[in-house]
């Protein structure tokens, strides 16, 4: 009965590739994983804790498979020039402010979205981090964030050589000592993946570097892939290849690695992904924010390749990440074709490639981590394992989390978070950090 939770007489999505919808059951958590599924009547067990999931939905917690925590400091910032195309974007925004991020940015910026993350059911992230005048523990105090808020996340530093070879250095030495230390701990809570820009901040030495760095941990790459034209362009005239025949020449691609964005590939690309097994990650409202493009996720599923959904910061809200892709899809190619992949790519994908790195997350199954949301949600038509993702896409997302639950540990119920933190006081010295980096811009 110790550390038990029994969430009652709800409606179950057991995520996963054969998912089900089951009515009128319960879910029986013991010591932080999933004990018991079972219809409402046939579970007897008392626990320390019940739930009535009445007028719910349980679900398991979505996954975001690319993030970039640093990017919260840049909210409001107006005191940038107008960017005609991505690469502006990048001189005149983010490698601006990435310099000033200091240890404590790099604490706050993270902690502020981990907890938006537990209001909007989202229980493990894949970030990717860069601060090139703070690189030392810059993971380190990332992965404190993390843990504070009780929630998973795999993190790397950004590798490139856009600074400097002493900033080169120093983020490979980030990335090797939390590889490191993520692998000793080895506790199912925080992750390490080796960290790269992009192609073209990257020379051949360093990606030579790095992949032999990884070879000895095996922990996999997670790097920008083709995100606009620009890439390509680059990789092309200098290299004479393409992005990922460069990465699959240096041995970057493999079974652990994700290659985020990969808009501008084309189907040779395509064909080198599958073959190794490597992961993509969409990210449409990015994507369509910066103007570069919207991934054919159409052909890749053809193709064969694991694509999954990340926000790339732009929310950490997954479900709006969803409807926004699907948009997208329909406005690219037509209003028949999309649906099912971007559903997948959230509801399927993302667990799967979350477990290559975490171990049984992403569904609600015996034996397996308890990272569950209830969401309000009261269908008001026939509501069927054959139709929840048209309930996910029009009505699901337009309703509130009401509990949130990782690793068997409540993190948030009746909409009020559960965490031993001050947000007010969070915030307020998050706004200090953020007045006194834009002060330089």
């Amino acid at each position: 009965m110790k550390n038990e939770i029994l969430i009652k007489n709800t409606t179950v999505w057991t995520g996963g590739e054969k998912g089900k919808l089951l009515k009128n059951h319960s879910v029986l958590i013991s010591q932080g994983k999933i004990k018991k599924i079972a219809p409402y009547a046939k579970i007897k067990e008392k626990a320390a804790k019940t739930l009535d999931g009445k007028g719910k939905l349980l679900m398991p917690g979505f996954i975001n498979a690319h993030m970039h925590f640093y990017s919260t400091l840049a909210r409001g910032l107006n005191k940038i020039k107008p960017s005609k195309n991505f690469t502006e974007i990048l001189e005149n925004l983010w490698w601006k402010l990435d310099k000033k991020l200091t240890k404590d940015a790099s604490y706050y910026s993270a902690l502020i979205p981990l907890i938006t993350a537990v209001r909007k059911g989202t229980t493990t992230l894949i970030d990717h981090h860069a601060s090139p005048y703070h690189i030392k523990g810059s993971l380190f105090e990332i992965e404190k964030g993390v843990r504070e808020t009780g929630l998973r996340s795999a993190l790397c530093y950004e590798v490139s050589d856009r600074d400097g070879e002493e900033k080169t250095k120093e983020g490979i030495k980030e990335n090797l000592s939390f590889i490191e230390h993520a692998a000793k701990i080895n506790d199912n809570r925080i992750k390490a993946l080796f960290g790269l820009h992009a192609s073209f901040t990257l020379s051949d030495k360093t990606l030579e570097q790095a992949a032999a760095y990884e070879r000895n941990f095996k922990c996999g790459f997670h790097v920008h892939c083709a995100e606009a034209q620009a890439d390509q362009i680059n990789s092309e005239t200098l290299r004479n290849m393409r992005v990922v025949e460069r990465f699959d020449k240096f041995g970057i691609l493999g079974p652990k690695t994700i290659l985020a964005h990969c808009v501008h590939i084309n189907e040779r690309e395509m064909d080198l992904i599958s073959q190794s097994q490597s992961a993509v990650v969409h990210n449409p409202q990015s994507n369509a924010n910066n103007s570069v493009g919207i991934a054919d996720i159409i052909k890749m599923k053809e193709k064969g390749i694991l694509f999954g959904l990340g926000t790339d910061a732009m929310t950490v809200n997954m479900t709006e990440e969803l409807r926004c892709g699907l948009w997208l899809q329909h406005l690219k190619n037509d209003p028949s074709k999309g649906f099912a992949e971007i559903c997948q790519a959230l509801t399927v994908n993302n667990a799967k490639i979350a477990n290559r790195y975490f171990e049984k997350i992403g569904e609600i199954k015996e034996g397996w981590e308890a990272d569950l949301i209830l969401i309000d949600y009261i269908p008001c038509t026939p509501f069927e394992t054959d139709n929840f993702y048209g309930h996910l896409v029009f009505g699901i997302s337009q309703s509130q989390v009401d509990t949130t639950i990782s690793g068997g540990k409540i993190l948030m119920e009746n909409k009020k978070i559960k965490l031993n933190l001050d947000e007010e006081k969070i915030n307020k010295k998050a706004a200090e950090i953020a007045k006194k980096i834009w002060s330089s811009f």
